[in-house]
């Protein structure tokens, strides 16, 4: 099953996300397979703002527990997450979902 988390980074933490992000990224690679997709959320300055991950899980329970370990969360960049099960209803990526 697939989840997505969609999550707003704290106010004034751009510097503080660009020190982070090798770790960050290092995290994301580390779930392999796991992780659909990801990326930033872009301000209208151009900016990262947050971010949006797919994940593919068994539970929620198990989806928010990965999510969680994300040194952006453990850093204090990332705000609070919404973290819901997903459903593709179109998938242009070539990969089977």
């Amino acid at each position: 099953m697939l989840f997505v988390m969609i999550v707003k980074d704290k106010p004034g933490m751009a510097e503080k996300r660009l020190a982070v992000r090798p770790v960050h990224l290092e995290h994301l690679k580390a779930l392999g397979e796991k992780l659909v997709m990801g990326g930033a959320l872009m301000g209208a300055d151009g900016n990262a703002e947050g971010s949006l991950l797919v994940l593919e899980a068994d539970t929620l329970e198990a989806a928010t527990t990965s999510f969680m370990q994300d040194p952006f969360f453990a850093e204090g960049i990332f705000g609070a997450p919404d973290i819901k099960p997903w459903r593709v209803a179109f998938n242009h990526t070539g990969r089977e979902v």
